[in-house]
C-alpha cells in the first residue's frame, strides 16, 4: 500500500461565487493567508465593494467559471439555496471539472442538485457553522471562521483528493473542521440552527403583541431574537430547504412547551423544562473536543473513522495525510 504524501493543495486557486457574508469573509480569509481568490457576484454593489476593498471580484459569471476552469481552481458555491441549481447548470457547462464546494447550510438538498447537475464525482459539501444577522460583502471580515466549526461531508464516495482541499481551506480560514455525513448534519443543523430561527421569529412576533413589552427589553429578549434580524430570505431560504429535518425538530420543542404550559397551568411549575433545559446547556459547556489524528485520508474505511470521530466531537486542527495513490 502506498504511504502518506504531502499533497501541494493549499496552492489549488479559490473561485467564490456569490460574495455575501460568509463567501466575502472566505475570499477575506483566504487572501489573507496568501491563497489565490478570485469570484462573482450577481449584484454589482457588492462586487464593486469587493474590488474597492482590493479583491479580484466581478459580476462577469461566464467569465469567472472560464478562469476556474483554466486554473482548475476550487469553486466554492456561496449562492443562497435557491440559486444553486441554475449556478451548478453553469459550472456543468463551463468548468465540470474543477473541483467544488459549498458553504450552504443544508447538505443534502445540495448533493441532490449536485448529483442531478453531474457534479457529483469533484463535490465535497461543506458548511462553516458561524455568521451575524447581518448580510452582503460590507458584512464580512476575514476573522469570521476563527475557531468556528466547518462541517466537510464524508458521504460515500467522496473523492479523497477534493475532501483534502476543502478541509486545507477550511483550516486556511481559520476554522476547526467537522467531518459529517449529509444527513447527520441537516439533522444537527435542524436542531441548532434552523430552530433556533424560528423561535426567535416565533419570540419577537409575540412580544410585538404585548404592550410596553419593547420598552423593557433588555439582554434576554436581545439575545434570544438576535437572529430574528437576518433577511427574511435567507431565514426561508435554510428552513425550508431543509424541511424533513425541520419538522420534526419543530415537533419536539412544541412537545416541550405543551408540557411546560400544561405542567405551569395545572400545578404552578415549570420545574421540568428547566431543569431538564439547564443540564443539557451545562453538558453542552463542557462538550469535548477532541483532535482527530490518524486517519489517512484515501486509507481504507477512512469516511466511515472520520464520520465517527465528528459524531463523537471529533476535529480536525491540521491537515491530515493523504495516500499518494487515494482509494
Amino acid at each position: 500500500m502506498a504511504g502518506p504524501a504531502a499533497s501541494p493543495i493549499s496552492k489549488t486557486p479559490v473561485c467564490v461565487l456569490g460574495l455575501g457574508l460568509i463567501g466575502g469573509s472566505l475570499m477575506r480569509a483566504g487572501a489573507a493567508v496568501g491563497r489565490e481568490v478570485f469570484g462573482y457576484n450577481r449584484s454589482v454593489e457588492s462586487a464593486q465593494g469587493a474590488v474597492a476593498d482590493g479583491f479580484d471580484a466581478t459580476t462577469e459569471l461566464g467569465d469567472t467559471l472560464a478562469r476556474a476552469a483554466d486554473t482548475g481552481a476550487l469553486i466554492v458555491l456561496a449562492v443562497p439555496m435557491p440559486a444553486v441549481p441554475a449556478m451548478l447548470a453553469r459550472i456543468s457547462e463551463l468548468a465540470p471539472r474543477c473541483p467544488l464546494t459549498d458553504v450552504t447550510s443544508v447538505k443534502s438538498a445540495v448533493l441532490e442538485a449536485v448529483t442531478a447537475a453531474g457534479l457529483r464525482a469533484r463535490f465535497v459539501g461543506g458548511h462553516p457553522m458561524t455568521g451575524t444577522e447581518n448580510s452582503g460583502w460590507a458584512a464580512g471580515h476575514a476573522g469570521l471562521f476563527t475557531m468556528a466549526p466547518w462541517v466537510v461531508s464524508v458521504d460515500d464516495e467522496v473523492d479523497p483528493v477534493v475532501f483534502a482541499m476543502v478541509m486545507t481551506l477550511a483550516l486556511d480560514c481559520g476554522a476547526v473542521v467537522v467531518p459529517a455525513k449529509s444527513d447527520e448534519h441537516d439533522a444537527a443543523a435542524a436542531a441548532i440552527s434552523h430552530l433556533p430561527h424560528l423561535l426567535a421569529e416565533a419570540l419577537a412576533t409575540s412580544v410585538s403583541e404585548v404592550p410596553l413589552a419593547f420598552a423593557l427589553a433588555a439582554g434576554s429578549f436581545r439575545d434570544a431574537t438576535r437572529v430574528a434580524g437576518s433577511p427574511p430570505d435567507l431565514v426561508r431560504a435554510m428552513c425550508e430547504g431543509n424541511s424533513d429535518q425541520l419538522v420534526p425538530a419543530v415537533d419536539r420543542a412544541i412537545e416541550l412547551l405543551s408540557r411546560a404550559r400544561d405542567s405551569l397551568a395545572s400545578h404552578g411549575s415549570v420545574a421540568e423544562l428547566v431543569e431538564a433545559g439547564h443540564a443539557a446547556r451545562t453538558r453542552y459547556d463542557s462538550f469535548p473536543r477532541s483532535d482527530i489524528f490518524g486517519v489517512v485520508i484515501g486509507a481504507e474505511n477512512w469516511r466511515e473513522e472520520l464520520a465517527a470521530a465528528g459524531r463523537a466531537g471529533g476535529v480536525i486542527r491540521s491537515a491530515l495525510p493523504i495516500l499518494d495513490s487515494p482509494r
